[in-house]
């Protein structure tokens, strides 16, 4: 079981353009080419028709929160959410909201914040 995102690249090397793009500050998704249709989590094989003739594109980073939830019980409590982008999949995701300001429908853009292994992930913040 792979526990670093280098040792996760390793077993699915078909995730590097998603985190190549969080490298370079840009939300990637993959479309099926059969159906048009968006996806996510990023994958190599279309989830519509198990095909491989997907395609990669850098998403306008903007959704929709559809739900959140805070964190409490550890050390440095956080926001999780869902997180409806404007192509149309929802993610999870974290959240910028310190404040806890951000509530079900509030429009969030993408940010990147420096993970464990010299990775970077997207989280949003109200946009």
């Amino acid at each position: 079981m792979p526990r670093t995102l280098s040792e996760l690249l390793v077993f699915q090397p078909e995730l590097k353009p998603y985190w190549d793009g969080c490298a370079e500050g840009k939300l990637m998704l993959t479309r099926c080419l059969d159906t048009g249709r968006v996806f996510s989590y990023p994958r190599g094989v279309s989830p519509f028709t198990l095909s491989a003739n997907v395609e990669w594109f850098e998403a306008s980073g903007y959704g929709t929160v559809y739900a959140s939830s805070r964190i409490s019980n550890v050390p440095s409590p956080y926001w999780i959410a869902y997180v409806t982008l404007d192509e149309g999949p929802t993610i999870f995701t974290g959240l910028e909201d310190e404040a806890g300001v951000l509530k079900i429908g509030d429009r969030v853009k993408v940010t990147f914040k420096d993970i464990e292994g010299g990775y970077r992930a997207p989280f949003f913040a109200p946009a």
